[in-house]
């Protein structure tokens, strides 16, 4: 069973290792100062530590507040980015830069992105994307939201 970083990285298939660490390095490379790359959910992520964020995920507390995750599958690689799915001009922004930078549809789940074609992965896009939201947009955010899901649920 895989259980870090180096060993993910050491699993993956030959044809898709490279496309994997060209995403993995424009990930980083674009993430702003203060998230950290970590091990999580089977798949390498990007989290805000719990040193800046001590009460981490609300689903499960003990982890880190999770960010981008970014994981080989099946059919092709997929970054998940939870900014993506938690702020709708966010979203609305990517799915119109989406067709500027790549000539195949966009193939997206609530905050899973999926390439299937590694050599049309927009990697200037997904750089850009990953600058959106510092630790601290992120936190604000993800507050926001946590606090509106609390309230309509007590309102249903």
């Amino acid at each position: 069973m895989i259980q870090s970083i180096e060993e993910y990285i050491e699993s993956l298939p030959e044809g898709k290792k490279e496309s994997f660490l060209k995403l993995r390095s424009v990930v980083k490379k674009n993430l702003p100062k203060g998230f950290e790359e970590t091990f999580q959910y089977k798949m390498i992520g990007y989290v805000v530590p719990k040193k800046t964020y001590p009460a981490g995920y609300h689903v499960t507390p003990e982890l880190a507040l999770p960010f981008i995750h970014i994981a080989s599958q099946k059919n092709g690689l997929a970054l998940y980015h939870m900014g993506i799915y938690a702020d709708l001009k966010l979203l609305k922004w990517f799915q119109t830069e989406y067709p500027k930078h790549c000539k195949t549809k966009l193939d997206m789940g609530k905050s899973c992105i999926r390439f299937k074609k590694l050599e049309e992965i927009p990697w200037t896009l997904i750089g850009d994307l990953s600058k959106k939201m510092s630790p601290k947009d992120w936190i604000s955010l993800y507050e926001k939201n946590l606090q509106e899901s609390k309230l309509n649920k007590k309102l249903s």
